[in-house]
């Protein structure tokens, strides 16, 4: 397989659960505020942090309100992690290598494009944002199950799961980190009656809620949640589960040794952590996720510099803010 095409397969798969696990962000978060009392520091603020965007949303707004919030993540072009720059950037890596993928696929990938890009803007209104979000999720969905039943076990399936994997274990660490900063304990009365609420909320935003319940028949608590987002061998969005998922994919490729190696130093980074230690402090849990932030980019280094051609430093995608009207054929 040529290197572009894999280099394009691969962010295609991040771009798609990039813009999967957002909207999920924007809708469990919108059912939180609604059971916290007005008076809770809990906000939309939060959702900025968990995206890095913080330097780019200061550009362009000066307030972080609901409304900029939303529209900042669903359709600010501006922002590369936007749903829509996210659907963009995934259509764009997929329309030059189409032909190595079913054609059910980028139908599927065009009209999710095309149907954010053009109804967003009135969908995303409070009375209709739940059912909009819901349909972008299952489509994100759809294609994850068109890609398990359409594409033969070949290279550009691999591609593509290993970017799903990665960048599902990234959006799963900075929904931990931040979310869990507020959660966790600061004073003996600052939140305290709703961290049970707030905990769900980390499981739902990550669908991880019934399957949760299923495995620790307890109350909701911390560090409960912590041990079963970040090492739990059998969830599909535990972090462990998917950088064991990623090893065995990298497994098929050549010359995977030293990718291989830097998925399983971040592996056994998760797996040893005391989760009961970082539930009780928020200062140790962030340095933490920092140190496996740091481990997920060099395992896209690695990655990177064994399969795909460095002819330039910027990713396959859109630049943010272009235009890409083509349309189905």
């Amino acid at each position: 397989m040529l290197s572009r095409v894999a280099e394009n397969l691969y962010w295609m798969a991040r771009y798609l659960e990039r813009a999967e696990d957002t909207a999920r962000l924007v809708s469990v978060n919108t059912h939180l505020l609604l059971d916290l009392p007005h008076q809770t520091a809990l906000g939309w603020s939060t959702l900025i942090d968990i995206t890095g965007s913080d330097a780019t949303f200061a550009e362009l707004y000066d307030r972080r309100n609901e409304k900029n919030v939303v529209h900042f993540l669903c359709l600010e072009r501006e922002n590369p992690g936007s749903i829509l720059s996210s659907l963009a950037g995934a259509r764009e890596n997929l329309r030059t290598t189409r032909d190595v993928v079913s054609r059910e696929i980028w139908e599927q990938i065009n009209e999710m494009y095309l149907e954010v890009r053009d109804q967003a803007e009135n969908a995303l209104a409070p009375r209709r944002r739940d059912a909009f979000l819901k349909r972008l999720v299952r489509g994100c969905q759809t294609l994850t199950g068109l890609i398990e039943g359409t594409l033969s076990h070949s290279a550009a399936r691999t591609f593509i799961e290993i970017g799903r994997h990665l960048e599902r274990a990234d959006m799963t660490t900075r929904i931990v980190d931040v979310r869990s900063g507020n959660l966790l304990p600061k004073g003996p009365e600052e939140l305290r009656p709703f961290e049970h609420l707030q905990w769900m909320s980390v499981l739902k935003s990550l669908t991880a809620y019934q399957m949760y319940r299923q495995q620790i028949r307890l109350r909701v608590r911390g560090p409960d949640v912590l041990r079963f987002l970040l090492q739990d061998q059998h969830f599909p969005r535990a972090v462990a589960r998917t950088l064991e998922a990623l090893a065995w994919d990298l497994q098929s490729l050549p010359r995977h040794d030293r990718a291989l190696a830097a998925a399983a130093l971040v592996r056994a980074d998760i797996l040893e952590a005391d989760m009961q230690a970082l539930a009780r402090s928020p200062d140790e849990l962030h340095a933490f996720i920092d140190e496996l932030q740091i481990g997920f980019n060099t395992l896209h280094d690695a990655i990177a510099n064994t399969y795909f051609a460095r002819l330039e430093d910027t990713p396959r995608g859109l630049v943010p803010g272009q235009e890409d009207d083509e349309e189905a054929d």
